[in-house]
């Protein structure tokens, strides 16, 4: 019988191959900060392997706790309805906790910022551009605040300003925010795709930013993530007054 808890990273998956490679990467490097944590990867649909098979194998080895881990950077649909249906038809011997989305957290804005300095900004410029947070978007209005209190949060950290943009569900769209970021004068302006990995809807943020001066690289596995990973799964593993699913 395995006796540690097992992460289980649970992304959604996507048709695009890009996605699960980046997810892949992703694992790779958080095993790399904890060796002796196994981590599994499970996708919701479109790629394999699927959270319930990596669940039935789990069960068939002995294990006992899992940490379900949704690889997502708001609290919406998915980590309110759609992951724990998935789980609760987890093998009954399985005690299952899930942990919180990744985001907000400040790791996040050092993520993004990350990107931004690697596709061409510099410290130096931060004062006179503007960046476009674009976010997939959604229908729930929890996570379309948070995105809200994100670019606020960011724009006090000393960029000309920041807005929210959405790929789908909600508007602005990226290239609505990028004119209005020139409107209110910023002298460049940046899209930070505020996104794990590549897919449908950060090729429309992509082709959004085509009006701006800077188009930052997906989140992906950036170090700060990987570190993100890791945080919340301790805090799921340890927080015992957390509910445990199945």
């Amino acid at each position: 019988m395995y006796n540690k808890p097992v992460l289980l990273v649970i992304a959604h998956g996507s048709r695009d191959p890009r996605h699960a490679a980046t997810v892949h990467a992703l694992v790779r490097r958080v095993r790399s900060l904890r060796p002796d944590l196994r981590v599994e990867t499970g996708f919701l649909e479109f790629n394999i392997p699927s959270v319930h098979g990596v669940l039935e194998s789990l069960a068939a080895e002995g294990v006992r706790d899992v940490v379900a881990l949704p690889l997502l950077l708001t609290r919406a649909f998915h980590a309110k309805a759609d992951i724990p249906a998935v789980l609760r038809e987890a093998p009954h011997q399985l005690r299952i906790r899930q942990a919180e989305v990744l985001g907000p957290s400040p790791l996040l804005l050092s993520a993004l910022e990350r990107r931004l300095h690697e596709a061409g900004l510099s410290p130096a410029d931060k004062s006179s551009t503007g960046v476009v947070l674009a976010s997939a978007g959604s229908t729930d209005p929890e996570a379309i605040a948070v995105i809200a209190a994100i670019a606020r949060e960011w724009r006090q950290t000393g960029w000309c300003a920041v807005r929210p943009a959405f790929a789908s569900a909600s508007l602005p769209r990226t290239e609505d925010a990028v004119r209005e970021l020139r409107e209110v004068g910023c002298k460049r302006v940046a899209v930070a795709p505020y996104v794990l990995a590549p897919g449908f809807l950060p090729d429309r943020i992509a082709r959004g930013a085509h009006g701006a001066d800077v188009l930052a690289s997906v989140l992906g596995p950036a170090p700060e993530v990987a570190a993100l990973v890791l945080r919340r799964f301790h805090a799921a593993a340890s927080d015992i007054s957390l509910p445990r699913i199945a």
